[in-house]
């Protein structure tokens, strides 16, 4: 019998555990589940045989080294920052490691211990980071084996909220963890290149720059430039692409909103507000404006933003109730703390919400002396609050890899991205069959002015 240890039973998780338990029996496993909440790892098994969940403290060494010792492999669904430590016991103890989240230095560095003692630290498992590497890799292989030149590659994902569940002005809820919805972007510009002109885009612009993207049966999204894509021209294999662009997706009117925010100065993390505790979220609004005893605090954001009367985005303000006198009730917070607070009164998903995960991919490229473009998407819909489209899209390819690994269809050691042929093509059949499709079709190339 095989034991899997899922250490981390939060949301993101459900989906994953629930797949390894229906695999348990006909594939012999024993599965482990622990969670810091010991009664949250327990709700996640309930109705499961051959399991058991266990209160897991990643930072009692011995409770981790024991359990590790104890596994075949390990699947870590803690927070990023969090997998090293989880990673160096998992080389120490020879035991297989597989994490949804960005490979770090630190992990990387691992690299060469991890092939010594025949160990795979697989990671970037989960949706975006991905879904999105296997779809492209699997598109982008294609066209290098049958002779074509890549000349432009632009991939874009969103989770948002479904069509069906979209019922407020500002087309958005949060369906993942929204501190990082609000902290987007931030942390240095985003760059990218662009036939062969390297561009950059500071922070209190990134909303402002934003490309239309027109999703067959789905309607119009824009998507915003994530920080860095030029570390993907290594990870693809497209060091001399003259334009390679990743970005975040959103419903049309989203940025233009989110920009206003940005500019007053209500995403900032920097610095704690007083009396934060006692202000009204009136009082929060006003904070960011010039001192005028004459005109109100709608009038004073109407003329310091430049809003015009029969612009929506004073209706936005209005619904998030920017101007009311609800109370903060938050010390010692920060304004992007803040707006987080109110955000989620008004976009928290409603019981019978629906998520969806929209993915987009452009593969511009030569073959034959002609340009060709190919145009990929995938739209997933979560079937309800616990097995979101976030959770299937995020759990399921690590599930499907962790049983590749334990049937012994995976021989990699080190540290690895699912990049190779022989990780996304199972990988990406199985999802299908789950309801996770690409959609590919050829449009007329794109024409680029620099």
């Amino acid at each position: 019998m095989k034991q899997i240890l899922i250490i981390g039973a939060g949301r993101s998780s459900s989906s994953l555990i629930k797949y390894m338990f229906e695999h348990a029996e006909k594939e012999n496993w024993h599965i482990v589940v622990g969670d810091l909440d010991l009664q949250l790892a327990k709700s996640k098994i309930k109705g499961f045989d051959r399991g058991e969940a266990i209160q897991f403290d990643a930072s009692n060494h011995d409770l981790v080294s024991q359990k590790i010792s104890e596994s075949d492999v390990v699947i870590s669904m803690l927070p990023a920052s969090m997998h090293v430590s989880i990673a160096e016991e998992c080389v120490k103890q020879k035991k297989h490691l597989l994490t949804p989240s960005y490979v770090s230095t630190q992990m990387t560095a691992l690299d060469e211990k991890a092939k010594q003692v025949g160990v795979l630290l697989m990671n970037e498992l989960g949706v975006d980071p991905g879904i999105d590497h296997m779809s492209a890799k699997k598109v982008l292989d294609r066209i290098a084996n049958e002779g074509g030149e890549m000349t432009c590659f632009e991939s874009f994902t969103g989770g948002l909220i479904a069509l069906e569940s979209d019922d407020n002005i500002w087309n958005y809820k949060f369906t993942w963890n929204p501190r990082n919805v609000v902290l987007a972007g931030q942390g240095g510009a985003a760059k990218f290149i662009q036939e062969g002109k390297y561009k950059y885009i500071p922070y209190h612009k990134l909303f402002r720059r934003t490309e239309i993207i027109d999703i067959d049966s789905y309607g119009k999204f824009e998507g915003y430039a994530n920080r860095d894509s030029l570390r993907y021209r290594d990870v693809y294999g497209l060091q001399k692409i003259p334009t390679i662009y990743r970005g975040t997706l959103r419903r049309v009117g989203f940025c233009r909103f989110w920009d206003v925010l940005v500019q007053l100065g209500m995403t900032d993390d920097s610095y704690v507000m007083e009396n934060s505790e006692t202000m009204t979220f009136r009082e929060f609004t006003n904070s960011f404006l010039a001192y005028d005893e004459y005109n109100t605090v709608e009038l004073k954001l109407r003329y310091y933003m430049k809003i015009d009367q029969d612009d929506t985005i004073f209706e936005k303000f209005e619904e998030l109730g920017l101007f009311s006198q609800e109370v903060v009730g938050l010390k010692n917070a920060t304004p992007a703390q803040i707006l987080q607070h109110i955000l989620e009164k008004k976009w928290s998903l409603n019981e019978n919400d629906k998520d969806m995960i929209v993915m987009w991919h452009k593969f511009g490229y030569k073959f034959k002396g002609k340009n060709h473009e190919i145009n990929a998407s995938m739209v997933y819909i979560g079937k309800n609050q616990i097995y979101t489209a976030m959770s299937d899209t995020v759990g399921l390819p690590v599930a499907i890899c962790a049983k590749l690994l334990l049937q012994g269809k995976i021989n990699l050691t080190g540290v690895h991205l699912p990049i190779l042929p022989e990780i996304y093509n199972p990988i990406l059949d199985e999802l299908a069959t789950l309801g996770v499709i690409f959609s590919e079709k050829e449009v007329e190339p794109t024409l680029y002015h620099v």
